[in-house]
């Protein structure tokens, strides 16, 4: 028997009206793909279908909006999700487990705090130490630290404290018997053994030098490890990270990064690097790994390292250290062995991300990048990381090569006094020059290098906009000129990182169809004095819609 007319009107009306969700009265923005910013009140989120999770619009405030369930932000600021393009995620989870040496003002307080932090058995960790910040009797030490002091507080148990760049490791002596070290040890290729006027190793291995004593550490289990994740996650969605490049990984990290893409626990997408050519190969050897599992995580670069860091003098340089005339640094990866890596990688399909600081390091890496044909270079977005000592004759080549320039703009605030003493004031022409390669017509992407700086990308625009420490020196900002615009700022940690992860069609701006990766803020960068910028806030995040940190 055929129901009433009405009857069928009454079962139409009682179906479930799939809404979407608006974010209304919102300080909102966003940059449009052409990099213009743009001004909105309120963000429409979809909530259901193929688009679930992205963006459906964004309103000027006095427009008729459409129905859906309203959440009133009440003036908020609200940006894009913020995207850190240089990072090392399990290492920022791993200072949440470990002694945490970063801003110890000298041996004595970190040693104090070594102490506090022993674990009840097993190898004791630590992180963040750096020389460069320890002073005693208010004079800069000027040296690394010793075995015997670390000895003084950790016994006969194996110990070991990396320093803050990751580049240098300060050992114990149990850690250094357990890892076979004697005065007839060797320095491996692209390494250094610190060592006393008597040839012994005094506790400290710079770069390739660190794997010697790092083999003889017991492998963490898988739970240990997962733990790891988790804190990095929790820590980047509380500073407004809703991506990260993972600057160097290998095969287990992407396994684990996969099982939690498929368990929906990755509460950042995570763009993978894979550390070298033997993670490249065992990680994808059917070549790149686009995104995947809603955009939430790809592996289709591949990290290398040219040299290594100032504050332990590994970064390569052309000329001898000016506070060390001895040594020019050190060449971790040969320039012809570099080379050939980027070429074969690039051939294969993959964006090739080089750590270069050392001036020597980035013309070497620049040369690398240059044997590449343009239309491939063009397609693989290869990138220069750190970029961060360029001689003046090698600034023009990132816009002649298409190389992107992946930069953090911490590193200036915190290198600037180190930078002069290990160079010399008539070498800095081209150091941490990101106006300069802007200008010459050259793409950027903005990161911190977390957890070698502190992850909240607000440190990073303050740095990026003022060129100053977050104590305000030195006044009018160090080497000013290479100051960059508050909308720069905010482009380098979202459209222009993006672009460098080749994810520009998916995020970093809150354009209709990209996912609705989104934060708010407790007050608005674009007019809050320039020497705030870093004490600002993030107050919620959301990845694809959902909220996935809210502050207490």
């Amino acid at each position: 028997m055929m129901k009433p007319l009405f009857a069928l009107a009454l079962l139409a009306t009682a179906a479930p009206v799939l809404a979407d969700t608006l974010y209304t009265n919102a300080n909102g923005y966003t940059l449009d793909s052409k990099g213009t910013l743009q001004r909105f009140s309120t963000l429409v989120v979809a909530d259901n279908g193929p688009e679930k999770g992205k963006v459906k619009a964004t309103f000027k405030a006095g427009a008729r909006l459409p129905a859906g369930t309203r959440i009133d932000l009440k003036g908020a600021t609200l940006w894009p999700g913020l995207i850190d393009a240089h990072g090392h995620v399990m290492r920022l989870g791993e200072l949440k487990l470990v002694v945490d040496l970063r801003d110890s003002a000298s041996i004595p307080e970190a040693l104090a705090r070594i102490k506090g932090g022993l674990p009840a058995a097993g190898w004791i960790m630590g992180r963040g130490w750096n020389q460069e910040r320890w002073y005693a009797d208010g004079k800069l030490i000027n040296r690394f630290p010793t075995a015997a002091e670390l000895d003084s507080v950790t016994g006969d148990r194996p110990a070991v404290m990396t320093r803050v760049d990751g580049h240098a490791l300060w050992a114990n002596t149990a850690a250094m018997k357990a890892a076979g070290i004697t005065r007839d040890s060797k320095d491996p290729a692209g390494g250094q053994i610190i060592r006393d006027a008597d040839g012994n190793p005094t506790g400290v291995f710079v770069d390739n030098a660190i794997d010697l004593v790092e083999a003889a550490i017991p492998a963490d289990d898988e739970a240990r490890q997962d733990l790891v994740l988790t804190k990095s996650l929790e820590t980047m969605a509380e500073v407004g990270l809703t991506g990260a490049h993972d600057a160097g990984m290998d095969k287990p990290t992407w396994d684990r990064y996969v099982r939690f893409a498929k368990a929906g626990k990755l509460t950042a997408r995570i763009y993978a690097m894979a550390g070298g050519p033997a993670n490249r190969k065992a990680i994808a050897p059917g070549g790149p790994i686009p995104w995947s599992f809603n955009d939430t995580l790809a592996m289709q670069s591949m990290k290398l390292v040219s040299d290594g860091a100032l504050g332990s003098r590994g970064a390569y340089l052309i000329a001898p250290y000016a506070d060390m005339p001895n040594t020019r640094g050190l060449e971790i990866t040969p320039a012809d062995k570099l080379k050939t890596y980027v070429t074969e990688a690039s051939r294969d399909g993959f964006q090739v991300n080089t750590h270069a600081i050392g001036d020597q390091a980035n013309r070497s890496t620049m040369d690398a990048y240059a044997a590449v044909p343009l239309a491939e270079r063009i397609a693989r977005r290869h990138r220069n990381e750190h970029a961060q000592i360029v001689d003046m004759a090698d600034l023009g080549r990132f816009a002649e090569l298409k190389v992107i320039a992946s930069m953090q703009p911490t590193h200036a605030t915190s290198d600037k006094g180190m930078a002069e003493a290990r160079l010399g004031e008539g070498r800095l022409g081209g150091a941490y020059a990101w106006a300069a390669i802007k200008k010459s017509g050259a793409q950027l992407a903005f990161g911190s290098d977390f957890p070698v700086e502190p992850p909240d990308p607000m440190f990073g625009i303050h740095a990026a906009v003022t060129r100053q420490s977050r104590d305000g020196l030195p006044a009018g900002g160090w080497r000013p000129w290479e100051k960059v615009s508050r909308t720069d700022a905010f482009a380098g940690f979202t459209t222009w990182a993006a672009r460098a992860g080749h994810a520009e069609t998916k995020v970093g701006t809150l354009e209709t169809g990209k996912w609705a990766d989104f934060i708010t803020l407790d007050r608005d960068p674009f007019t809050a004095p320039e020497g705030d910028l870093w004490k600002i806030k993030v107050t919620a995040t959301w990845l694809a819609g959902k909220q996935v940190f809210k502050r207490k």
